[in-house]
């Protein structure tokens, strides 16, 4: 059963008044007081109002926290990048730069503006003609020169070809490198390989710049050779020997005392210089002072050629010349060795340095040589359309000093 319920009245008394009993009155006062629900009625009450406040509570709670990951998504992502400031610029100058739609008058207008875009455009810039030169600076170089003159009253046969077999040697069988060759020869395309008088200089000074200590340098020239007036006096016969570039007959040609002043006087201590000449009037085309003449039994005697008035030796270094005649002779080319036509000199020397055997002197260099050129001389002889000359030319040895040519040996 439920039990009563105590109720003060405002007088002060307590009442008790039944169970389910909304009113009670007073029995001293006789005021009537409402009676409310019960306690238990308002605590369940007062529950039933929290726990929809705790509800809406985790509701809240629960939309706050699917919304966090979303926000730190946000806030992870990087901001785009902003565009380059060139592009930006040439964005806004495009916005800028772009007119309302132009009426109908206007369109011829707009077919010429990018004709006159394609006009403001800068010219790309010129081929490379010219390509450069090799380094000068190796321990092996070399300046390959070989001239046909193709087209004129005084061609030769072979020339050419003499270069490339002195390419080919020195590559093979001397171990130059292929970049350390400078080649000229009218085959080349180009300019700067062509055989002019200017190209040839220039090749000249390229093979000596900056020479060192155990540089080995190599200048060969198959082509024509000749002489001319001695104006210095430093010329015992009173001739200047020369080389004929590919324009001499408007440029003039490369004489001995440049050729001398360019590739000899240069060599440093250790150095040493080896000249190939295959050309006529080439014995002292170097300007070396000294001169080997050499008889056919092996025997030879060094002759001195400088006047004294200049100074025709080296820096310290060595420059050793192999030469197709003496100053008065001519050279030639002959079908005799190959079956083609190629110089005598050229041939002769590859052929010699091939069968020598290994470090051979230069001694046993010369005399294979001039064997080689006397049977190929013997064997033209018999030849019924070969007139021979009145003297036979034989290869000629020149150094800037003197030395034991059968104990010195031959290093290229």
């Amino acid at each position: 059963m439920a039990s009563r319920r105590e109720v003060r009245c405002r007088c002060g008394r307590w009442m008790s008044a039944q169970p389910g009993v909304s009113s009670i009155q007073c029995t001293t006062c006789h005021t009537v007081t409402q009676l409310s629900s019960s306690l238990v009625d308002i605590a369940r009450g007062a529950n039933r109002v929290l726990q929809g406040l705790q509800q809406l509570r985790r509701q809240h709670k629960q939309q706050q926290q699917q919304q966090q990951p979303q926000q730190q998504q946000i806030m992870a992502q990087p901001p785009p990048p902003p565009p380059p400031k060139r592009q930006h610029k040439q964005q806004q100058q495009q916005i800028i730069a772009q007119p309302p739609p132009p009426p109908r008058r206007q369109h011829k207008q707009q077919k010429q503006q990018p004709q006159q875009q394609v006009m403001a455009q800068p010219p790309p810039p010129p081929p490379k003609l010219l390509e450069p030169l090799p380094s000068p600076f190796g321990k092996k170089r070399a300046v390959i020169c070989g001239l046909d003159y193709k087209g004129k009253s005084y061609s030769l046969e072979g020339c050419i070809s003499d270069a490339k077999s002195m390419r080919t040697f020195l590559v093979k069988q001397m171990g130059f490198p292929i970049d350390s060759i400078l080649m000229l020869t009218e085959d080349e395309a180009s300019p700067q390989r062509i055989p002019t008088k200017k190209n040839i200089r220039k090749a000249m000074r390229w093979l000596v710049e900056g020479n060192r200590a155990r540089d080995s340098l190599v200048f060969h020239y198959s082509g024509h050779g000749s002489q001319q007036k001695d104006y210095n006096g430093d010329e015992v016969d009173g001739q200047d020997e020369a080389l004929a570039p590919l324009d001499h007959e408007t440029e003039g040609k490369i004489i001995d005392d440049e050729i001398n002043k360019t590739l000899v006087r240069p060599l440093v201590h250790g150095a040493k210089l080896h000249a190939v000449i295959d050309a006529c009037n080439s014995g002292t085309v170097l300007d070396l002072p000294s001169v080997c003449r050499m008889e056919r039994n092996g025997f030879y005697e060094w002759e001195h050629q400088a006047s004294g008035r200049t100074y025709k030796g080296t820096n310290g270094g060595t420059a050793i010349c192999f030469s197709a005649c003496d100053d008065h002779e001519a050279s030639g080319y002959t079908p005799v060795f190959t079956g083609k036509n190629a110089g005598a000199m050229t041939y002769s020397f590859i052929k010699a340095v091939k069968t020598a055997g290994p470090a051979p002197t230069y001694g046993l260099l010369l005399n294979l040589m001039c064997s080689a050129i006397r049977e190929a001389q013997s064997r033209l002889a018999s030849d019924e359309n070969y007139t021979s000359p009145e003297e036979t030319a034989e290869p000629l040895l020149t150094s800037s000093e003197e030395f034991d040519i059968y104990a010195t040996k031959f290093v290229l």
